[in-house]
Order: C-alpha cells, then structure tokens, then sequence
C-alpha cells in the first residue's frame, strides 16, 4: 500500500497527504471560478439559471458520499489492522455503489428535471432556460463525478493524494480550455451559452475519473481498486459496514444542499441578482471550504488509520495540527472578503446591482469563514473515528436553523438578513464541533 499513516513525523506525515488533497481542492475551486467567471460574461441571469442547476449537482454529491465516506474510512482502519483483503473488499463495494447510485440519479433527474427546477419559482424565462439547460446535461451524465468522488476517497485511504491531484490538473486544463470555446464561441465555434459550460464540466469530469483509472492499471504498486469488478455481487457485510458509515454522511450533505435551495428559493424574491450572488457567492466561498475540506480528507484517512491501529495520542495531535493550520487559513480568507469585497465582486459582476449585492454577502459571510474551516475539518476528524452520526445529529440540527433564523432577520433586515443567517449558524457549528471533538477523544484516553 502506498501510504502507512500510524508511523513517521504526525506533522510531516499529515502535510504530506494533505497537500495534493489541498492543491485538488483548490483546483475544484479554479473549475467553478472558471465557469462562473465565463458565464458571469451572459449575464446575471444566465449566472442564476446555472446557479440552480448547481444545487442539483451539489445536492449528488451528499449521495456520492455515502460511497467515498463509507469506502474511505473502512478501507482506512482495515489497512490500519492490516486487513488487506477486507480493504479491497469495501473498495470494490464502494466503486459498485457510486456506479449504481450515479446512474439511478441520472436517471430522476432526466425525467423530473421540470419539476426540479419549478421548484426555485425563477420569474426570468432566460433563467429559466438556462437551468434547465444545464441540469439536464450536468445531472444527466452525474456518474463521472460520483466515481471521481468514490476513487479520490479510496485512494486517500491509502495514503495516496498525488494521483487524484494529477488528474484533477489534467481535468482543470481540459475545462479552462473547453469553457472559453464552448460558452462564448469564438471563431468557427457555436456559441452555446450556458449549455457550452456544461459540457465542459461534464468532460473535465469524465477526464479525471479516467485518469485514475489509468493510475490503477498502470502503476506497479499495490492498490486496493486493482481487481476491481463492477458486476460482481456485492457482499452484506460490506454493503453493511459502508452504509453504518456513508448514510450518515450522506444524510448530512443532502440535508445542507435541501436546506441551501430552501434559502435559495427564499432569496430568489430578491431578483436574479441576488440569486445569482449566492451562487457566485458560494463559488468564491469555496476557496475556503474546499481547502478545508481538502484537509479534512487527509485528517479523515491518517485519523482512520491511526484509530485502526489504535494509536490515539497520534490521532489527538493530528487532529490539533489541522486545526491550527485550517484556522490560520480561514482568519486570511475572512481578512480579504471583509476588507476587499468591491474588487472580489467586480471580477465576477458587471451590472452595478448585482456587484453591490455580493459586496454585502461578502462582509458578512466573512465573518464565519475560520469558524467554517474549523467545521469542516473536525467533521472529517470525527467521521474517521466513525462517528458519522453524531456529525449528521449536530450538522443537520444547527444548518435547519438556518431556515427559521433567515424568516425572522429576513422580515427584520431584508436580504442582508439571510446572509446573517448562513455566518452565525456556521460559527456555532464550528465551536460545537470542535469541542464535541475534544470531548470524545478525551473520553478515550
């Protein structure tokens, strides 16, 4: 196996897992910022048509992670154990559960996607079309990003982050050169709008996921997807032991996403310029979050192997060392949406109402951006204990208040009101988490 975690430097051996994992997130965040920066050039409505065939996209991934979350953290602690046979096991059962659950949601949201995207009650038709447009494509052929997923997990829990990082490169490359030509057109190129965007994406994902697949044939190391066979029956132990640990997870993701169209369809009362901010708005967010939870999938795979091995004093200081280093992180992040929203916002918005909109959810969601981090990477802390539960318990507790705080601040304050909402809810859920953390890991001795 590539990576042994429960021996060597705990710092040393952390920052190397999670540096690759940061630097695919990142690029994660260049794909939307790519996209959205490109579309932002259509217009605010186009933004908001693409903005609500996002949170379709977005709402999979909570689905997908039953998958990644169940296959990585048991393929983890049975490598920790040294249980290499049971390792491939839950990876194969993972690989067959993300393919199955990709093609079952393609499936649904082909044949409701009307219905889906009625749900937000856009009032533009030109935003209108452009969801429909993009949730058609993007849901359609969702079982490369399922699969990316599953595998970027499973190779995480063997202490390899440096494939996924390079196909992530590779799919990065693919997407910044498709979305120029596809969405706007240039010379012999049709433009194809928000439906050009996309096929980008889509492509970009086919690309990685077959990356990986390649690194699995090609690399001479030991590897748990080697063997892998997708039409074979998937055993009920395995099943058992991905579902204890993914359904949670999975619960947890698709609870926010339902949660954030919630507050979507409220804010859409404010115009597409405030919808269209909240998914911009999210994308620059990103830069945060996905480096957070990039570090949570290196904290998530060295704290499961570790547990596995039962070596707690490593998984107490691993854990500390994150927190340190994502909190830094997320104070940065804070400094600069707070003190420079007006020259974030002009890159992406070039309607004065728009960019005035995303000014003021940008001071106001930096208020939370360290406590966010804090969140994210004690999720991952505590789901490689496999304790997925009781993160799905709090998350999904404290992101529904979201919903009643943002109708009384809404009422009180208007739009700025809901932005209030997101930022205080996430820093109660960063101090809960991270004691919650303290306090288990110390019940343990």
């Amino acid at each position: 196996m590539e990576g042994n975690l429960t021996k060597g430097p705990i710092l040393k051996t952390l920052t190397k897992l999670a540096i690759p994992i940061m630097a695919s997130s990142f690029l994660g965040t260049l794909y939307n910022i790519t996209d959205m920066a490109w579309i932002g050039l259509l217009g605010s409505k186009a933004v908001a048509g693409v903005g609500v065939g996002g949170m379709f996209t977005w709402l999979s991934q909570g689905l997908a992670a039953m998958a990644r979350m169940g296959g990585q953290v048991q393929v983890a602690q049975c490598i920790g154990r040294g249980e290499r046979d049971r390792a491939h096991g839950f990876a194969q059962a993972a690989v067959q559960l993300a393919t199955l659950m990709g093609m079952a949601y393609a499936v649904i949201s082909l044949l409701f996607t009307r219905q889906m995207v009625a749900f937000f009650q856009l009032t533009d038709p030109e935003a209108q079309t452009a969801a429909l447009s993009y949730t058609k494509i993007a849901c359609g052929l969702i079982v490369f990003s399922f699969l990316t997923l599953t595998m970027t997990g499973l190779y995480t829990a063997q202490g390899d982050s440096k494939t996924p990082f390079l196909a992530n490169l590779i799919g990065l490359i693919t997407n910044m050169i498709l979305d120029p030509v596809l969405i706007l057109g240039p010379g012999p190129f049709p433009k194809l709008g928000v439906v050009g965007a996309a096929i980008a994406t889509v492509t970009a994902q086919a690309i990685v996921m077959t990356m990986m697949i390649l690194g699995v044939i090609i690399q001479k190391k030991e590897n748990v997807l080697k063997g892998i066979r997708l039409t074979a029956k998937i055993p009920k132990e395995y099943l058992g032991g991905l579902c204890r640990i993914g359904i949670p997870t999975a619960i947890q993701g698709m609870a926010y996403c339902a949660i954030s169209m919630v507050l979507t369809r409220m804010v859409s009362a404010y115009g597409a310029e405030a919808v269209a901010t909240q998914r911009v708005g999210g994308q620059i967010e990103s830069i945060s979050w996905n480096t957070a939870d990039g570090f949570a999938a290196a904290l998530n795979a060295f704290i499961a192997q570790n547990y596995g091995a039962g070596k707690m004093d490593r998984v107490r200081k691993g854990y500390r060392a994150s927190l340190w280093t994502v909190g830094i992180w997320g104070l940065l992040i804070s400094f600069v949406f707070i003190c420079f929203p007006q020259a974030i916002a002009d890159i992406f918005f070039h309607e004065p109402k728009a960019v005035a909109t995303a000014v003021g959810y940008l001071v106001i969601i930096g208020f939370s951006e360290a406590f966010m981090c804090v969140e994210l990477t004690t999720v991952g802390a505590l789901s490689g204990l496999g304790r997925t539960r009781l993160c799905s318990i709090i998350s999904i507790t404290f992101t529904s208040a979201r919903i009643p705080l943002a109708i009384i601040l809404g009422g009180l304050i208007g739009l700025s009101g809901i932005w209030w909402a997101l930022s205080v809810t996430s820093i109660i859920k960063g101090i809960i988490f991270t004691c919650t953390f303290l306090w288990i890991t110390k019940k343990r001795g």
